[in-house]
């Protein structure tokens, strides 16, 4: 798959792109990554791409015949269809769900607004999606696009060192993830000390799941009802998750 980016800022996708897991998705291509700076198609003396807006007030707003000429050079570029994304706080708020249509998608063109926004006639004429990632404000689109991006790359195969990470991530079965555990297994001495749960070392895997399993549903009922009561509508949860979910009241 791959994904255009249009923005006033490329440099902000060098580490991000190179570092961590989720790179191996990059550097093999499974995720392909273009980079359309704005200023290359400003065509003035001073690659002016904002501009005061019409009626007055604050800040500056982006100009629109800048935008199009990177929009038609990406799609051109690509010679397939994409969708255009762009973010905003207006927009659907990105989760799970989203990213794994994404993720076993083509890819898509990604606009990253900055300043007061976007010229509205751009967004009308081209924008098929809007994306958030959650009820604030950001000083562009960069941060939200590299989020949809690291969340597209490490469900790819192989990026993982193991393929089953991404399954018991949060969200993937509507839920929200259990605590995890690692070595030592006593932090801390005396009274102060604190012991791994005792089930994750019993080497009973069925046992372990349903420890895991009803951690996942405390953490969610209690932090995210609104979840649970999503996962019960949809039939995601069984009889024994329901009888849990009772006993503690919840």
């Amino acid at each position: 798959m791959r994904f255009d980016v249009v923005t006033l800022f490329p440099e902000l996708f060098g580490a991000p792109l190179e570092v961590g897991v989720t790179r191996r998705a990059f550097e093999s291509g499974q995720v392909q990554v273009k980079l359309w700076p704005l200023r290359d198609f400003a065509e003035d003396n001073y690659r002016r791409v904002d501009d005061r807006p019409y009626g007055g007030g604050p800040g500056m707003v982006m100009l629109a015949e800048p935008l199009e000429r990177a929009l038609a050079a990406a799609k051109a570029d690509r010679g397939a269809p994409a969708p255009v994304v762009h973010f905003t706080p207006t927009g659907r708020r990105i989760d799970q769900a989203l990213v794994r249509e994404f993720a076993a998608g083509p890819g898509a063109i990604l606009l990253c607004g900055r300043y007061e926004g976007i010229d509205q006639r751009v967004l009308d004429a081209h924008v098929d999606i809007e994306l958030s990632l959650g009820d604030f404000v950001l000083s562009g689109g960069e941060l939200p696009a590299l989020a949809l991006l690291d969340a597209v790359a490490r469900l790819q195969e192989g990026v993982l060192g193991d393929a089953r990470s991404h399954q018991q991530d949060s969200f993937s079965d509507a839920l929200l993830d259990c605590p995890h555990y690692s070595r030592p297994e006593v932090l801390g001495e005396g009274e102060a000390a604190r012991p791994v749960p005792a089930v994750l070392l019993s080497g009973h895997p069925a046992d372990i799941a349903r420890w895991r399993r009803e951690r996942s549903l405390e953490l969610t009922a209690r932090r995210r009802p609104e979840l649970i009561a999503a996962a019960r509508a949809t039939g995601k949860l069984t009889a024994a998750d329901e009888k849990y979910l009772a006993s503690l009241g919840l």
